[in-house]
């Protein structure tokens, strides 16, 4: 059987101050239908309904996650009590897939991407998981990379290894490398054999385990030792000891980067991994002037290519002015260059580091 693993422990800082620490991004209805989170799992409704949906996030959210996904058990969502990254995740995850059913197949989703075709998202996650379940294979999906991202992580395809499965091509993988500089990035594009990290993965959850055992052995002895008590009475405590005891590292860098048997299905389906508030804008519906205005009231006056967002009734004018992001909430205003968003991460700092302004993280 095909489950879901949505991974939703993220804080959203490059959201602030609409993502907060009670209310982070994937939460949010960030374009206008549904939240996030509540989007990826309705996205893959045609191959993994919720009942087969499990949710590992934040151990405060567990109740927004309820709230947000009805139609998942409540035995489904998993309360993490300290963030240790991708991989313990995915491990806690495997562990109680293969103790419900040895033969599960796990889909590993970030729960804040936004993709503009989900059937062709579906198409491709159907051949991966068809090359998931052919063997004991790690399978990624790969994006066609539209120009030379710094900011994102690259596959290395091997064009050599390649076949059909289901319609779309899967190739082996050669290596994993983060975040290039320029000059690295655009000899990646231009060489056709690089993909997108996605950050999506599909597996058997015995194989991984078994990747575990072998790349991550202290984990995986941890998560062995929770084992015994995962569905009794002492469940919770059980995820909490893993949690407290095991390393934070992340799946690509624990696992992914090091095994052999690894494979990309590469795809074009609008995926963003909606990064910043740049990302908003550009995925966002624009007038004339290319201001996306998502609010009740506002004018501009030789302004363009700025995003408006509040919840409030207040009149926001903007004059003179381009390429702006004008944030509202009930306790912060925001207002950056749209270039300059990732710098919305040093103010949180800032906030996290000022006792008096902790109250609007």
């Amino acid at each position: 059987m095909v489950y879901a693993v949505i991974m939703a422990g993220g804080s959203g800082t490059r959201f602030w101050p609409k993502s907060t620490k009670s209310l982070p991004k994937q939460f949010l209805n960030l374009f206008g239908e549904g939240t996030m989170i509540q989007n990826t799992a309705k996205r893959i409704e045609e191959i993994i309904p919720q009942e087969r949906i499990m949710v590992v996030t934040n151990d405060s959210y567990v109740s927004i996650v309820k709230e947000q996904l009805p139609k998942v058990p409540a035995q489904n969502i998993v309360g993490e009590p300290v963030a240790k990254n991708t991989a313990p995740c995915v491990a806690i995850a495997a562990e109680l897939l293969h103790k419900k059913d040895p033969n599960a197949v796990m889909v590993v989703l970030p729960a804040d991407h936004h993709i503009t075709d989900p059937e062709g998202f579906n198409n491709v996650l159907k051949s991966a998981i068809a090359k998931a379940e052919s063997g004991d294979h790690l399978v990624t999906i790969g994006i066609n990379p539209s120009r030379p991202e710094t900011g994102f992580g690259y596959i290395h395809a091997d064009n050599s290894v390649t076949e059909l499965v289901q319609g779309n091509t899967v190739h082996s993988v050669k290596a994993f490398t983060e975040k290039p500089d320029e000059i690295t990035a655009n000899r990646f594009v231009e060489s056709g054999n690089y993909f997108w990290n996605s950050g999506m993965f599909i597996w058997k959850a015995s194989t991984v385990l078994r990747e575990m055992e072998k790349h991550l052995p202290e984990m995986y002895e941890e998560v062995k030792t929770a084992s015994p008590e995962l569905y009794s009475p002492t469940h919770d405590a059980a995820i909490n000891d893993f949690y407290y005891s095991c390393e934070s590292i992340s799946i690509d860098y624990g696992i992914m980067e090091s095994a052999e048997s690894v494979f990309v299905v590469p795809g074009e389906f609008g995926w963003n991994d909606v990064g910043s508030w740049t990302a908003v804008y550009d995925l966002a519906e624009k007038n004339a002037q290319g201001n996306s205005v998502q609010t009740v009231n506002a004018t501009f006056a030789e302004s363009g290519g700025n995003l408006v967002l509040s919840s409030s009734d207040k009149m926001i004018s903007l004059v003179g002015v381009e390429n702006l992001a004008v944030v509202e909430t009930d306790d912060a205003i925001l207002v950056c260059n749209l270039d300059k968003a990732q710098g919305v991460k040093q103010i949180v700092e800032q906030l996290k580091a000022a006792a008096d302004y902790k109250k609007f993280l």
